[in-house]
């Protein structure tokens, strides 16, 4: 499992940090891979190594559930990290979307050094009803 931070998102964009982050975690392996399996229809070729984009393959393919099911359980567990760190954004809960109280959280106390700055993070037409 390898991960991109937010600042390089921010700098790359998600669809480019999330073949990066791909490229990271393949760069990690004892062994080189024959061929690669990706859920989705976008990858950069990685060290000349053939590969194939499946749209929906992590319910086509076990190796790519399994390596769905790593990402995100890591991805949880970083968010329960952040969530420690910064309660009020309620990261435990919403594994990093923007929930109403997130959003709520960033109109309160403004955005964490975590936070993608080229996301929007609050709607200029979002009302946050307080009384109820």
């Amino acid at each position: 499992v390898a991960s991109v931070n937010n600042n390089e998102i921010d700098k790359i964009n998600i669809l480019n940090a999330s073949i990066e982050g791909m490229h990271r975690a393949l760069a990690q392996l004892s062994i080189t891979p024959e061929h690669i399996l990706i859920d989705g229809n976008r990858f950069k070729p990685y060290r000349n190594i053939e590969h194939h984009c499946i749209v929906k393959g992590d319910g086509k393919y076990m190796a790519i559930a399994a390596a769905s099911i790593l990402a995100k359980t890591h991805r949880d567990e970083y968010m329960k990290k952040l969530h420690e760190e910064y309660p009020v954004y309620d990261w435990n809960s919403n594994k990093g979307y923007p929930t109403k109280k997130h959003r709520e959280g960033i109109l309160l106390h403004g955005v964490t050094p975590y936070h993608r700055q080229s996301f929007t993070l609050l709607d200029p037409q979002l009302k946050l009803d307080f009384d109820h």
